[in-house]
C-alpha cells in the first residue's frame, strides 16, 4: 500500500506557480490577482478563505477578500462581481460556498466572467469540460488528476466508480475521467446497491460528507482509493468518507485525511488563477 501524498505534490505545485509569477513580474510587469466573496461568518468558510489568502500571499499573488454579512441582498452580491468582472488586475474570481438560503446559487455563479471563473463552475467552463475543450476546471477534481499524472497511475480503460454527483466534485471528475479513456460509473444517495459498484472498480473517488461510508468489504483487493471526503467527528479528529484503517491494507494507492486531496484543492486554485494571468498577459 502506498500512501499518496497530497501536501507534499501541493508544495511542489505552489512552488512551480511562485517561480512563474516571478517571470510575469519581469517579463510583463503582470501580478495574478484573485477576488474572494465571503458572505456570513461559517467558520469553516472563514478557515478555507484564510488558507487560501495565506496561499496566494506565498506565491506572490495580489489577493482580495470581500467579506459580507449574511443578510446581504443577491443584487449587492451581483454588482460587487461585475466590478470585480471589470477590474483588470482581477484575473480570478471565487465565491466561497455555501451561500445563504435566500441567494441563488446558479444565478451567482452565472454572473462571474468565464475567463475568471478560476473555480471551474460557470456552465460555459463546465460545458468545455464535458466536451474535451480547454477550460477552467473545478478545483478538487482537477487536483486529483494531478496526483494520478504525478504517481504514473494509468486511466485508459480502467473501471473507474465515483461516489457522489455534486457540481463541484462527482460530475466534473466523471468529465474528467472520460475524457481520459477511464470507464465510468456515477453513484449517489440514490444508488440502490453501493457496494456492488464499488466492489468493481479499480479506482474509487469518493467525496459525499459521510464518515466512513466506504468500508473495507466494499473495495477489492488492490484498488486505488482517492478519499475527497472531510468530516470532522464527535473528538474533534478530521477523518474521510473511507474507513481508512480497515480498507488501506487492501489498497495498491490510497489518499490519507487529512494531507490528500485537501491541500491540491488550493493548489489547483493557485494553478488557474496563474493560467487565467497568462492568458491576460
Amino acid at each position: 500500500m502506498q500512501l499518496i501524498d497530497g501536501k507534499s505534490l501541493a508544495n511542489k505545485v505552489q512552488t512551480s506557480v511562485a517561480t512563474e509569477v516571478e517571470q510575469l513580474k519581469q517579463e510583463k510587469n503582470i501580478v495574478p490577482g484573485l477576488a474572494v466573496i465571503l458572505i456570513g461568518d461559517d467558520p469553516a468558510s472563514h478557515a478555507y478563505v484564510k488558507m487560501k489568502a495565506k496561499a496566494c500571499e506565498k506565491v506572490g499573488f495580489y489577493s482580495i477578500t470581500h467579506s459580507m454579512p449574511d443578510a446581504i441582498s443577491q443584487e449587492e452580491i451581483i454588482a460587487t462581481i461585475e466590478m470585480m468582472n471589470n477590474n483588470p488586475r482581477i484575473d480570478g474570481i471565487l465565491v466561497q460556498l455555501p451561500l445563504p438560503k435566500h441567494v441563488d446559487t446558479d444565478k451567482i455563479l452565472e454572473v462571474i466572467d468565464p475567463k475568471k471563473d478560476v473555480d471551474g463552475f460557470h456552465a460555459y467552463n463546465v460545458g468545455r469540460l464535458v466536451t474535451n475543450l480547454d477550460s477552467f476546471v473545478a478545483c478538487t477534481p482537477l487536483g486529483v488528476m494531478k496526483m494520478f499524472e504525478e504517481y504514473n497511475i494509468e486511466l485508459e480503460g480502467k473501471d473507474v466508480c465515483v461516489v457522489g454527483a455534486s457540481n463541484i466534485v462527482g460530475k466534473p471528475m466523471a468529465a474528467l475521467l472520460l475524457n481520459a479513456n477511464a470507464t465510468v460509473t456515477v453513484t449517489h444517495i440514490f444508488t440502490k446497491d453501493l457496494k456492488a459498484h464499488t466492489l468493481q472498480a479499480d479506482i474509487v473517488i469518493v467525496g459525499v460528507g459521510v464518515p466512513g461510508l466506504i468500508k473495507e468489504d466494499m473495495v477489492k483487493e488492490g484498488a486505488i482509493v482517492i478519499d475527497i471526503g472531510i468530516n470532522r467527528i464527535a473528538d474533534g479528529s478530521l477523518v474521510g468518507d473511507v474507513d481508512f484503517k480497515n480498507v488501506s491494507p487492501k489498497c495498491s494507492y490510497i489518499t490519507p485525511v487529512p494531507g490528500g486531496v485537501g491541500p491540491m484543492t488550493i493548489a489547483m486554485l493557485l494553478s488557474n488563477t496563474l493560467k487565467s494571468a497568462k492568458q491576460r498577459a
